[in-house]
């Protein structure tokens, strides 16, 4: 039985990669909100509209790096490293297939997309261009969700921290070129990370191929696993469409609310972006292990990591939401030039903050029952979990609040009452035995 200091250990050589590669994900909508903000509240505007049915479709998609990592996880805590990685390589080649239709569909589809949201003509235009761009790097993003989940379930977060890494840099550098450089303006945003998703593939592919023919795994197209790959992660699926369900809704109320307040929702979500990935680090470490230890039938193993790291889900979240805090009155001036919209941010920004404790647990709760493959209850409750929320979020529309205090109270009905929600189903479910099924 392994100690709590090497139980310690094992979570950290997981988490601590697994916190710089997840950041980097945010940080790629962090610069591009930044870089965009400085071009004017229109164009940051529309980022926020492009950037939530950007998000929405990829992480509709999550479920191929979630349903990948228990998978392979599963098999290499049972010993069966080349099954392991076959397992992963299946859930690749989904993702091309996947992506491919798409970024076809998605960018046939962009004018209506962007129109549901009923934005002012000049937001919704720059809108349209961005998204219109950005549908050609979904199939780059989703392969990486794949081998992301692949290189997790055996173990290793280390290689995944140096690719994303590296597709941060070239992001920014691309960025700042197309859009100061050649004058592209929110089309260059979207253009540099389109080529910058492309070469995390690159490097991806490199690194599965080795590790195939180390393990001597099967790297062919093979149509029977794939469709089972899929089939497993329909749940997932339906789980994540609740999720992003909720997000949605959330940035068409701030629509409604007005251009400034839509600018302002932009900037906190991305900020509860960048939180909510680097609190999942310890959900990414949750799922590694528990996927391991239920493969290897190790279930006092399994309770003792979840245990461990819902406490520091804990401490996590009250360190990161005091570091919120403490910037809330500043953080506005780096997304945009206008202190009024900056001022508006801050009590959201502070409702964020307060709430980060909670969100550590809910991460870590989320991903200890992905790791186990609990797909079936993730997705009931994460339907559940609207119950609450879709009248409180209607109810701070018919209230009318604008400005400051409209986007506060919207802060408050997402990160509060949806994220207590969750906090709820998860924590029950956890409480029992059934969600732990061993074997491989």
């Amino acid at each position: 039985m392994a100690s709590p200091a090497t139980l310690n250990r094992q979570i950290l050589a997981l988490a601590v990669p697994a916190l710089g590669a997840l950041v980097a994900e945010p940080l790629f909508l962090i610069v591009d909100a930044a870089l965009v903000g400085h071009l004017g509240v229109v164009p940051l505007a529309a980022l926020g509209i492009a950037g939530a049915v950007l998000q929405t479709i990829v992480g509709l998609m999550v479920f191929l790096a979630y349903s990948t990592t228990p998978a392979v996880a599963r098999r290499f805590g049972a010993g069966q490293h080349g099954s392991a990685v076959s397992a992963g390589i299946d859930g690749m080649w989904l993702a091309l297939g996947l992506g491919f239709v798409l970024a076809v569909l998605g960018y046939f589809a962009t004018p209506g997309l962007v129109g549901l949201f009923g934005a002012d003509p000049a937001v919704s235009a720059d809108a349209e261009t961005y998204l219109g761009i950005s549908m050609w790097g979904l199939p780059a993003m989703l392969i990486v969700f794949a081998a992301t989940g692949l290189l997790r379930g055996m173990q290793d977060t280390v290689t995944p921290l140096w690719i994303a890494g590296v597709g941060f840099a070239m992001n920014a550098l691309l960025n700042a070129l197309f859009i100061y450089g050649f004058g592209w303006g929110i089309a260059g945003s979207a253009a540099g990370t389109v080529v910058a998703q492309w070469g995390m593939v690159a490097a991806y592919v490199a690194v599965v191929g080795r590790l195939a023919r180390r393990h001597s795994a099967a790297v062919g197209l093979r149509r029977d696993t794939m469709s089972s790959t899929a089939r497993a992660g329909g749940w997932m699926f339906l789980r994540t469409v609740s999720l992003r369900g909720a997000l949605l809704a959330t940035v068409a109320a701030a629509t409604a609310l007005g251009t400034e307040e839509l600018a302002g929702w932009q900037v906190a979500f991305t900020l509860f972006s960048t939180a909510a990935f680097a609190l999942d680090a310890l959900a990414i470490a949750a799922q590694a292990l528990v996927g391991k230890g239920l493969g290897a039938r190790d279930t006092a193993l399994v309770r003792r990591v979840l245990g461990r790291t819902v406490a520091w889900g804990v401490w996590f979240g009250v360190l990161v939401g005091a570091g919120i805090a403490a910037s809330s009155g500043v953080i506005g001036l780096v997304f945009t030039s206008d202190p009024a919209i900056a001022a508006l941010i801050q009590p959201a920004l502070l409702v964020l903050a307060v709430a980060q404790p909670m969100c550590g647990v809910v991460f870590v709760l989320d991903g200890v029952l992905i790791g186990a493959g609990d797909a079936r209850y993730l997705a009931l409750a994460g339907v559940a979990n609207l119950v609450p929320f879709v009248p409180a979020l209607l109810i701070v529309l018919w209230a009318g609040a604008t400005g400051s205090a409209g986007l506060a109270w919207l802060a408050v009905t997402f990160f509060g009452v949806y994220m207590a929600a969750r906090l709820v189903t998860l924590g029950w479910r956890v409480r029992g035995a059934r969600w732990m099924t061993a074997g491989a």
